[in-house]
């Protein structure tokens, strides 16, 4: 999958996330005064909203038969309202401007609803399915929800300020995968795993925080849940998690296939495990 923007803090293949390069993009924070939040719209003339869509017209162009193209990572929510404030005043925002918070988060997502309906339905008229960095491709429409914020807050204000508008983005979707980052913001799960328009959850629990096979009572919380789970792991944890999980709604990413005939004794071991 090929993507038509860069992403902002989506694990990379040292992460052990998806494979694809990524590369970061940064904010300057404008919002200085809460008077200007009914200022905020979908600007078809941003200049940098321009140059995604003739990024965007490019890669189409370019990729006719051969690969897709991805959505962008939008980070709408508490992230792109973080992203408005700065993250350190943000977190003062919640607790001494909650009604301006409610406001900012209002207008945000509605943008993004445009945006969104907007980005989508320039790949369905290329012939595109629908895909994001994050690897899978479906003819459904489906996004990654997120919430890097999250893990600067407790679960009281997540459920208060984050989650309805978590959930409203999966409402719109056909299909969905949460993007769970960091330790911190594992304190979450039990919310998001109550959305029930939710269809998996993608842990990334960060460098330094163990492999895949080591947060394995993550992954089962979630499959008892009814929910999917995305893991990317290394070849030798194969064995340990699908003895440890049911095969149905893992989308399972392997790194150490460095070889075709390793890569095929893969696909055949995955293969045995979901018959």
């Amino acid at each position: 999958m090929i993507g038509s923007g860069g992403s902002a803090g989506k694990p990379s293949r040292n992460s052990r996330g998806p494979s694809c390069r990524n590369a970061t993009s940064w904010s300057v924070p404008n919002l200085h005064d809460w008077r200007g939040i009914d200022a905020i719209r979908f600007d078809r003339a941003n200049p940098y909203w321009r140059k995604m869509e003739e990024l965007t017209g490019a890669l189409l162009e370019a990729g006719k038969g051969l690969f897709y193209v991805g959505l962008t990572d939008f980070h709408p929510g508490g992230d792109a309202c973080a992203a408005f404030r700065d993250p350190q005043q943000f977190n003062i925002d919640l607790i001494e401007s909650p009604q301006d918070v409610k406001h900012l988060m209002r207008v945000v997502n509605d943008c993004y609803a445009e945006v969104f309906a907007t980005s989508r339905k320039r790949l369905e008229a290329a012939g595109q399915a629908c895909c994001t960095w994050a690897g899978p491709v479906s003819r459904l429409t489906w996004y990654v929800p997120s919430n890097d914020f999250s893990c600067m807050i407790s679960r009281e204000m997540f459920d208060t300020f984050f989650l309805p508008g978590i959930a409203e983005e999966c409402r719109a979707l056909e299909a969905s995968i949460y993007h769970l980052d960091g330790p911190g913001a594992l304190r979450h799960l039990d919310s998001l795993l109550a959305i029930p328009e939710l269809s998996a959850i993608q842990w990334v629990y960060g460098a330094g925080h163990g492999r895949a096979s080591d947060w394995l009572p993550v992954y089962r919380k979630c499959q008892a849940a009814g929910k999917g789970v995305q893991i990317f792991a290394d070849l030798d944890e194969l064995e340990t998690l699908m003895e440890a999980l049911r095969p149905e709604g893992v989308w399972l990413g392997v790194h150490g296939a460095e070889d075709r005939g390793t890569a095929d004794a893969v696909l055949r071991r995955a293969a045995r495990w979901t018959k």
